[in-house]
């Protein structure tokens, strides 16, 4: 059976409100990181806060229409936003401008740890049943004794979190891909020597690699990232 325009939607409204906050955390961290490591540069942006308005105003185009173009297309939602910092500051300091690069993906791992917890302990105590690889938005579903008893709530409940781990795993996979202009790119720099990290990062200011290199990361997700939800499910799951 269909969706009605209604449930359309509303599911939107869901899926938007889970990117927006995840979105809004990868960059607070990132923001936050640099600050605590000596560059105020997104802090004096008014980056470093929860606040998604300062974000969107940043990008707009990644943070509003981009995600409701792709939902209204695919029926997931997926974007984009960024932090300022200075690139002096990483040349100084090219260990802790890969420190900063791993905040983002960071907080998204702590997100799909709390929603896979938190989903955990729902099919535990009955408030939702187990239906992975039904679709994107339907890892759990309302299900048991005690979630028929909470109705719509339980729902609501289930469709959020399965949206909201669904999500921040994807977020963290893609963005540790260390193509440029990913986290994971950024995050090479660790494993260098400091004058080899700094002559990598000016090597990927190029647009034309920050191009190629997400259409390469968009060609080989999918394929990364199914073993990954996969291994995730089994941990996620009881039994």
């Amino acid at each position: 059976m269909s969706p009605t325009i209604t449930q359309t939607i509303a599911l939107g409204l869901i899926w938007y409100v889970a990117f927006l906050f995840s979105t809004t955390l990868h960059e607070a961290a990132h923001s936050w990181a640099a600050l605590r490591m000596g560059d105020p540069t997104a802090y004096h942006g008014g980056q470093v806060t929860l606040n998604p308005i300062p974000h969107i105003r940043r990008e707009p185009f990644g943070m509003v229409i981009v995600p409701i173009l792709i939902f209204a297309l695919s029926g997931w939602m997926v974007g984009w936003a960024s932090a300022p910092y200075d690139p002096a500051w990483a040349d100084r300091h090219p260990k802790r401008s890969g420190l900063m690069a791993l905040a983002g993906p960071g907080a998204n791992l702590l997100l799909a740890v709390v929603s896979g917890l938190v989903i955990r302990a729902g099919v535990v105590a009955g408030w939702f049943s187990a239906t992975p690889g039904r679709t994107l938005d339907a890892l759990v579903q309302a299900g048991g004794e005690v979630g028929s008893q909470a109705g719509g709530g339980a729902a609501l409940a289930a469709t959020f979190l399965s949206i909201f781990f669904l999500l921040n795993l994807i977020l963290l996979t893609f963005n540790l891909l260390p193509l440029p202009p990913l986290d994971g790119s950024g995050a090479v720099a660790l494993v260098l020597s400091d004058e080899l990290a700094v002559r990598y990062r000016h090597a990927l200011r190029h647009p034309a690699l920050a191009l190629a290199g997400i259409l390469i990361a968009w060609k080989i997700f999918w394929p990364i990232f199914t073993p990954v939800l996969v291994f995730a499910l089994r941990l996620v799951y009881p039994g």
